[in-house]
């Protein structure tokens, strides 16, 4: 039996297997495919978002990438759902949720169907680490293809600009004509937002990471380079059955502290970290925040890039991608050249043509020159974070913010606050119960971060919370507060009027009381009922971890 076909031989050889062969008959199989090695092609294809509704075509060059290099591709579908669809509402607690339904699907369909390597293609947040989890629990020869970026929309706009454009209509400062024409003009086709949001950050995190093809990450969705990139995946992960190299082999901890690198590099995204320690632990690497602090000293901020830059990742790949900064990280001794990638060769290897940036572009920094001198994600403790939280800290809005609490159990009551003035310079935002447990499913807050910039005060109130972030999302803002207030962490007890201090430069996060009123009020403390009891969201709500480890479900 050929190594190449582990799994496929066991489903479709001898005469007792007569019956498998019969089904696969229909679905486009021929006698001479049931020999080739037989690889499975994750499509998240779905249109009920821009991000991914252009995955079918890529499936389709990928597939073709596999026949044409002697194997047999099989398409099939896994979920996606729409962040910036559901944002702000309840359907935004099924967002965290669908990674792990994703990584399922696709260990579940792979490891039923004996597929003998897996082509993914994702093109939205929760797809992509979704795709790497169930890639890594599978540990068979894999590659992950990356949607592509969408173009800007009219006037260098994005889906940001509408969330912000919300906040600019409650404060008067712009009519309701003037919002319809950002809302229909932002978002002009096929695609993932535009900035280095959160799914800009995982495809480039990918990248560095060794499991997509070099410049996967920095390609438009709608491009020849793009359908190039599905093509040759599908003819790479033939060559990964021939060499028997798999995740465990691609996905070590060097690699993962690549990846960590250049995201801080690009500004990305505080999800960035959730994902990241989830997909290590899928594939039994030990990452943990500590890590993102570690790596983070000694790493500059080198792009000026939306959410807190001007420009989008279009522009990015007009100038090169992301390859010429790696190229830079790597001969500056920042990144391990020696980490095994899904060509087969080396990190180094893969970058050894690759050229500088021209002297002109604006985007991306030099390193004596840096946007900010170490990392804008900063993993802060204290008594509101025994077990950590992270915070998306540019130095635009300040390293240090004190001010006077005002409480919220859940999302849609902040931004109402924000939307109705009821938020002042000075004032702490603090949301809780938004946690995996307490929300559950841990919302991203754009909508009251958005809110606050359309309202004019950014680098005025700070906003704290048990929940995330979106990629988009910039401002003083604190998430993943863990213990969450739903398990009783000191987020729960928190009055309004009371004084915390956000403090980026000594990574604290404080609630400015005495540790006697803290134990004090926790003593007090109800924990409050959940009103899911049963499916999805009660499952997940039952099995989710902290957030300081993925939100990983067990």
């Amino acid at each position: 039996m050929s190594n190449s076909r582990k799994y496929s031989s066991a489903v479709v050889d001898g005469y007792e297997r007569a019956a498998s062969r019969a089904m696969l008959y229909p679905v486009g199989f021929k006698k001479e495919d049931f020999k080739k090695p037989q690889v499975g092609i994750a499509s998240t294809w779905s249109m009920v978002t821009p991000c991914n509704m252009h995955i079918n075509d890529l499936a389709k060059e990928a597939e073709s990438g596999v026949n044409s290099a002697g194997g047999k591709g099989v398409i099939f579908n896994t979920i996606t759902i729409s962040d910036g669809i559901s944002m702000g509402s309840e359907g935004m607690k099924y967002s965290l949720v669908s990674r792990e339904v994703i990584a399922d699907s696709i260990e579940t369909v792979t490891a039923c169907q004996g597929f003998d390597g897996v082509v993914a293609i994702g093109g939205c947040d929760k797809n992509m680490p979704g795709c790497l989890m169930g890639l890594a629990r599978l540990n068979r020869p894999s590659v992950f293809v990356y949607g592509g970026t969408i173009q800007p929309g009219k006037n260098h706009t994005d889906i940001v600009s509408v969330f912000e454009a919300v906040g600019k209509r409650a404060n008067n400062d712009i009519s309701d004509i003037e919002l319809e024409q950002i809302e229909s003009t932002a978002i002009p086709g096929p695609g993932s937002c535009g900035g280095m949001y959160t799914a800009n950050t995982m495809a480039s995190a990918i990248e560095a990471l060794g499991m997509s093809l070099p410049n996967s990450s920095s390609q438009d969705a709608i491009s020849n380079d793009k359908n190039t990139d599905c093509v040759r995946a599908g003819e790479a992960v033939l060559k990964l059955l021939d060499k028997d190299i798999k995740p465990s082999d691609i996905m070590t901890k060097k690699a993962f502290e690549n990846a960590i690198t250049l995201i801080i590099t690009l500004g990305g995204s505080t999800n960035a970290v959730l994902h990241l320690i989830a997909m290590a632990d899928a594939i039994s690497v030990d990452l943990t925040i500590d890590d993102f602090t570690r790596i983070g000293a000694k790493v500059p901020v080198l792009a000026d890039l939306k959410p807190s830059g001007k420009y989008m990742m279009s522009e990015l790949v007009q100038i090169g991608g992301t390859l010429p900064l790696m190229k830079m990280l790597l001969d500056a001794g920042m990144l391990h050249g020696d980490c095994l990638t899904v060509t087969g060769e080396t990190l180094a290897e893969n970058l050894k043509n690759v050229k500088p940036y021209d002297e002109d572009q604006k985007i991306i920094m030099p390193l004596d020159s840096p946007i900010k001198k170490d990392s804008h994600l900063r993993i802060l403790r204290g008594n509101l974070a025994l077990e950590g939280s992270v915070a998306k800290i540019t130095g635009k809005e300040g390293l240090k913010f004190q001010g006077s609490a005002k409480t919220f159990a859940c999302e849609e009551d902040a931004l109402q606050a924000v939307l109705k003035d009821k938020i002042v310079e000075g004032d702490v935002i603090v949301i809780r119960y938004e946690g995996p447990k307490g929300g559950p499913g841990m919302r991203e807050m754009l909508a009251p971060t958005s809110a606050v910039m359309g309202k004019g005060l950014g680098g005025k109130v700070a906003l704290i919370t048990d929940g995330r972030f979106s990629g988009g999302t910039h401002g003083f803002v604190v998430g993943h507060i863990t213990p969450e207030a739903f398990v009783g962490g000191a987020l729960a007890i928190i009055e309004d009027g009371d004084e915390i201090l956000i403090d980026a430069e000594n990574n604290r996060l404080e609630l400015l009381v005495d540790d006697s009123v803290i134990k004090e009020r926790l003593s007090r403390w109800v924990k409050p009922a959940s009103k899911y009891t049963k499916g999805v969201l009660a499952k997940y709500a039952k099995l989710a971890q902290s957030a300081s480890r993925g939100a990983i479900t067990e």
